[in-house]
């Protein structure tokens, strides 16, 4: 596989993601559903949203993992949000989680006005092997 980013500014690198990733020579493309704070049991969490986008993430890795994938293959990361202002201030570890990995993605932030039940983040990836 070989990727190439394609960034023509670099303000877009201090909110840890990229205009676009060109893709060639794919073996296989994982598109995984959005993971949110869910737990094992399927009962979504109601903790705040640091809590819940940790919980996140951690779903979303044993998704990619289980599915032999590695994070730093993702090209493609929605976010959905119920409240930017509740994110915001989430942002710094949620960069650390993309620059632990190494990921380089391009990526949407959305503000809806409602997620399942009490779930106030979702993430939504695309992974190349």
């Amino acid at each position: 596989m070989e990727k190439r980013v394609i960034n023509p500014w670099k303000w877009q690198d201090e909110r840890h993601y990229v205009q676009a990733v060109e893709v060639k020579q794919v073996q296989s493309t994982l598109y995984c559903a959005g993971q949110a704070a869910v737990h094992a049991d399927g009962t979504s969490s109601s903790a705040d949203m640091q809590t819940q986008l940790q919980l996140a993430i951690q779903n979303l890795e044993q998704v990619i993992r289980e599915a032999g994938y590695e994070c730093k293959n993702i090209v493609r990361l929605n976010v959905y949000t119920t409240s930017h202002e509740e994110f915001f201030p989430c942002f710094e570890a949620f960069g650390k989680w993309i620059a632990k990995n190494e990921i380089r993605q391009a990526a949407t932030f959305f503000e809806v006005k409602a997620l399942f039940e009490t779930l106030k983040v979702e993430l939504e990836a695309t992974v190349v092997k």
